[in-house]
């Protein structure tokens, strides 16, 4: 396919990045499909795969993968720096005038990949972002807590979340704009909500995983929610003064009265209502210290000026064939 490009096609190269984590299994199934529906858009492409520090034989199977293909790039993490981190990996690496994320569980279908390839030639779109019609199967709780932040982070940003995903397509400009953004605490899809360039959507529906099971925790879940709660607004520090001064009206109020009862010579004894008042007093502390301690962990943890990741093992294209070779004339 290379050797037949056309010099206009030569112009436009794809680039696919997909962030692996424990997903051995069924990842030959998946980047055979990926590689399908990239050939479908006759374009040349290049599929650059990240082991975020994968415990199972995702890299052996990649390393794999690499030697039996000359348009993929691999890159191993030196430990699990997290899916965001990953895919910073990735998009710091990736070449293509198009960049395509995608998940490595299969529930973004590849088979979109087309469409999206085609509606930003036709469109001028900077991003093509595919948005979620139907979440596919999931819990109750998963759902309602889903919702219940998106809700927030709409109401807190200003920008509209609903039904986002990772799955989008982004043109060099928008990349390279992604890029100058250089922040620790990464939440991707409020970040390229973020930068406001010319957006289209494109529906989907997510689909069952391909094998195994979510490595996607309520802790890392809540964790997520918290960085891109964090990162997209300050109103909840807004919030911890505006209740200081409601609560600061109130005291005045009833400092007040009392003062006046006092004067009066009908003061009572209040024993519930100041303990009431302590213990709402006291919670409110206690929450509005926990909102400032999230602002400061975010400061703290850019401050210290780290990488976002740390990368132990690096193959380009064609390159694990030459190893292979130099190997066998040993």
């Amino acid at each position: 396919m290379e050797g037949s490009r056309s010099p206009q096609s030569r112009q436009l190269l794809v680039s696919v990045v997909m962030p692996v984590f424990c997903e051995g299994a069924h990842l030959p199934v998946l980047i055979a499909d990926v590689r399908r529906s990239l050939e479908q858009c006759n374009l040349p492409y290049e599929l650059i795969l990240i082991d975020d520090g994968s415990p199972d034989n995702s890299w052996q199977v990649i390393t794999a993968e690499a030697k039996a293909a000359h348009a993929l790039r691999a890159l191993r993490l030196s430990r699990n720096f997290g899916k965001e981190a990953a895919l910073c990996a990735g998009l710091q690496h990736a070449r293509g005038d198009a960049v395509i994320i995608i998940d490595a569980d299969g529930q973004h279908p590849p088979s979109l990949i087309p469409d999206m390839v085609r509606l930003w030639q036709n469109s001028g779109a900077d991003i093509v972002e595919a948005v979620k019609h139907r979440r596919g199967r999931e819990s109750l709780s998963s759902k309602f807590g889903a919702q219940l932040f998106y809700f927030i982070l709409n109401k807190l940003s200003g920008f509209h979340f609903k039904g986002a995903s990772d799955f989008k397509l982004m043109n060099r400009k928008a990349v390279d704009a992604w890029r100058e953004m250089h922040e620790r605490n990464v939440f991707f899809r409020g970040m390229t909500v973020w930068m406001g360039f010319n957006t289209v959507q494109i529906p989907f529906e997510v689909v069952p995983r391909s094998a195994g099971r979510s490595t996607w925790s309520i802790l890392k879940r809540l964790k997520l929610a918290l960085i891109g709660i964090t990162a997209f607004s300050s109103f909840p520090l807004h919030l911890v003064t505006f209740a200081g001064v409601v609560f600061l009206g109130l005291s005045v109020l009833l400092g007040l009265e009392t003062l006046y009862l006092k004067l009066a010579g009908r003061a009572v004894s209040g024993f519930a209502t100041v303990i009431l008042l302590e213990l709402i007093i006291g919670s409110l502390l206690m929450i509005s210290l926990g909102i400032i301690g999230e602002y400061l962990a975010r400061i703290y943890e850019e401050v210290k000026g780290r990488p976002r990741y740390l990368i132990e093992e690096l193959i380009e294209p064609g390159e694990a064939n030459q190893n292979s070779d130099d190997s066998s004339e040993g």
